[in-house]
């Protein structure tokens, strides 16, 4: 039986990459891709360093100091040597520099910072204010090199509540879950509609006919599944790898910081989603007979992936993890798009993760079983476009 189902696989790889619309589609794909990822860093602008102008002499500890607060705000830092102080505020007012730095003690600007200015600039001078007043104390403390180094690589303390916020407080979500959850969403609606259409034709065109004199139903349905499967896997890990490439070359932040857990997270539900809804669609696609019957079979199947990837959406733009959300992460039809967005939002435990995983495998056995048996009842009735009382009522093939 391995050796069929590993034939029957081998054969759907093939048709599939030699199909012009795979190969296009993907080329596609990846294009979309690369636009995405090149398109912001080509448009961004990049902001202009923060001139200091310096009267006197300052250390390299306040040098690295401001560097650091540059980077902090996402700028850089240039120094310009002024002659007195005379001069260095000349230069201020005539634009030429943004700050001025008298000799490590005191910093000038234009005018006053205001608590409502969020500024690159503004936050810029008020982070180095303060970093270069901790540098000055290490200094006047006459602290060793490394007590120095303790002190500025010091943490703030925990702070915890005695009771939740209101609302049970907000989740930064993670933002590889929502282009996962995109990413699941698309691929799942192409690679569940070729199954249905790959069986559709095999059945209209009678080489189903032929293939089944060769090997039994269960063993084509699940090579014809695995095989698809294969060939979705590959097209996913390539589109992936090309934008890890691409985000690398161009300098992009679009998958800079993401949580390797998160990625995970979308592979495994990819695979269980697709595990899921690819018999269900192949059983489907057993009880068609023309392309014209294919999107009414389609659409009611779409229909629970439509509901949990909006809920998804919702959940994670919410910034709260609701009820329903939680509920849908277990539910088999669902769990591929919400349990990623709850993994994303730091919102579920590795137990409840691998129960909704677990509870998703074992319906997968279950569809499985009900999937095989109406493709085995229906595959080779032809004819007329086969009905659910028809299949449910049908004893034998």
């Amino acid at each position: 039986m391995k050796s069929a189902v590993g034939l029957v696989a081998g054969r759907e790889i093939r048709e599939r990459l030699r199909s012009r619309m795979f190969r296009v589609g993907t080329v596609i794909i990846l294009m979309v891709v690369g636009a995405a990822i090149v398109i912001p860093v080509l448009t961004k602008s990049k902001p202009a360093p923060e001139r200091v102008g310096v009267v006197g002499v300052l250390p390299s500890a306040m040098k690295s100091a401001l560097a650091t607060a540059a980077s902090v705000v996402g700028s850089s830092v240039r120094f310009t040597s002024e002659f007195d102080i005379v001069a260095a505020r000349r230069a201020l007012d005539a634009g030429d520099v943004d700050v001025v730095i008298v000799r490590g003690d005191s910093l000038i600007v234009t005018s006053p910072l205001s608590a409502s200015d969020t500024s690159t600039r503004a936050q810029f001078v008020s982070v180095a204010a303060t970093d270069l007043g901790i540098v000055r104390a290490m200094a006047r403390a006459q602290l060793t090199l490394n007590q120095s180094e303790l002190l500025a690589g010091a943490k703030p303390l925990t702070i915890a509540s005695l009771h939740p916020g209101r609302g049970g407080g907000k989740h930064a979500v993670d933002p590889t879950s929502l282009i996962g959850d995109i990413l699941i969403f698309t691929m799942l609606s192409q690679y569940n509609t070729w199954t249905l259409i790959g069986v559709m034709e095999e059945k209209s065109s009678r080489v189903i006919e032929v293939l089944l004199a060769a090997v039994r139903p269960l063993q084509l349905l699940g090579g014809k599944v695995l095989g698809i499967g294969a060939t979705a896997l590959a097209q996913a890990s390539l589109i992936v790898a090309f934008a890890i490439v691409v985000a690398k070359i161009v300098g992009s932040t679009l998958v800079h910081g993401s949580s390797p857990l998160v990625v995970a997270s979308t592979l495994v539900w990819l695979v269980a989603g697709y595990a899921f809804y690819c018999w269900v669609y192949a059983a489907a696609g057993s009880m068609a007979e023309r392309q014209d019957q294919v999107q009414s079979l389609a659409f009611p199947l779409t229909l629970p992936m439509i509901f949990g990837y909006i809920m998804s959406l919702i959940g994670a733009s919410s910034g709260s993890p609701s009820t329903l959300l939680k509920v849908i992460a277990y539910l088999p039809p669902t769990a591929p798009f919400a349990m990623p967005v709850l993994v994303g939002m730091k919102a579920v435990t590795w137990w409840e993760f691998a129960t909704s995983l677990m509870i998703s495998l074992a319906a997968t056995v279950v569809v499985a079983r009900v999937a095989s048996e109406i493709y085995r009842r229906s595959i080779l009735r032809t004819g007329r476009r086969m009905h659910w009382r028809d299949v449910m009522s049908s004893r034998s093939a």
